[in-house]
């Protein structure tokens, strides 16, 4: 489960990177793509309730924290349940 949030959130990561850059390597832009469709979904949430301030896009810095706290709160949960 950690590792799965892991690789979620590297993913938002890349994304976000990969907006400030030109990528003219076509199995990079698929790789890129994908990963588009996988976050876009979880970070419309937030541009929807967050809008940019002078034109910086915060809402992944707060896409983020929430997953955080989700895989903190999930792991802890299923430690309770297990033990």
């Amino acid at each position: 489960l950690y590792t799965l949030f892991r690789i979620y959130s590297v993913c938002i990561v890349v994304w976000c990177l990969s907006s400030w850059i030109t990528v003219s390597n076509d199995s990079v832009r698929n790789i890129l793509e994908a990963i588009g469709k996988i976050v876009e979904p979880y970070l419309s949430v937030f541009r929807r309730a967050i809008p940019p301030i002078s034109g910086v896009d915060l809402s992944p810095i707060i896409a983020l924290f929430v997953l955080n706290l989700v895989e903190r709160l999930a792991i802890s949960t299923l430690g309770l349940i297990l033990i």
